[in-house]
């Protein structure tokens, strides 16, 4: 079956694409970037290096602005799913949900009434085995964005290695933080996976601190590199 992608960039969406592609094609990937730093569908910082992970797999990019406007943000999904239907002739779409029924729900009922699949490979995983399998399927994944109690300054720009996992066990044993941060308390970035020809180098970029638990590592320049 062929499949558009919904992809931010970050390890949830680019793992679902990489599993679902074990049984389907990905003909394409779909990112929307927010007008609104609130959005609540779509994933904020450093949205513009999905062009570059594009590059990386070698697959056409359907970019879009969205307004990021609370339910109005779902005519910008339908508008680029149109687009995947008409230019790449897709039967279903993959995305990265793994427990939020409100991202779930709508992108269910969106390829219901588009008449698409909806594939998430990652719905109810077991959360601990999943950052275990980014690391033994050669995810090289780090923190963009914290936004919780737990987590400070020292997480941003790190990779997400077993080290870290144990460190963010004992955080979810203390304030019951999600480990793969469904809940907003983190954004990450894929540097490299199977998926990708080439890895990315981060160039140059700057660290943004709100408060304490609140921040961004923001990615100014970057390449692809040879693996």
């Amino acid at each position: 079956m062929k499949l558009a992608a919904l992809i931010s960039g970050g390890k949830d969406s680019i793992y679902a694409a990489f599993k679902a592609s074990e049984e389907n094609e990905i003909a394409c990937l779909i990112s929307l970037k927010s007008k609104r730093q609130d959005s609540y569908m779509f994933h904020i910082p450093n949205i513009e290096l999905v062009k570059l992970q594009a590059k990386a797999m070698n697959l056409p990019l359907i970019f879009l602005e969205s307004s990021g406007i609370k339910e109005k943000e779902l005519e910008d999904i339908i508008k680029a799913l149109k687009i995947a239907v008409k230019n790449y002739k897709i039967e279903g779409v993959v995305s990265g949900a793994l427990a939020s029924n409100y991202q779930k729900s709508r992108i269910d009922n969106i390829c219901n009434e588009l008449k698409l699949k909806s594939i998430a490979p990652l719905w109810h995983i077991n959360i601990e085995q999943y950052l275990k399998d980014l690391i033994k399927n050669s995810f090289k994944v780090i923190i963009t964005g914290i936004a919780a109690e737990g987590l400070d300054e020292s997480f941003l720009g790190k990779k997400i290695d077993n080290n870290l996992i144990e460190k963010l066990k004992k955080i979810n044993e203390k304030i019951g933080m999600h480990l793969a941060f469904e809940g907003g308390e983190a954004e990450t970035l894929v540097l490299d996976c199977p998926f990708f020809n080439k890895k990315l180098k981060i160039k140059k970029s700057k660290i943004e601190m709100e408060n304490y638990c609140t921040g961004k590592f923001i990615v100014e320049d970057a390449e692809l590199v040879d693996k």
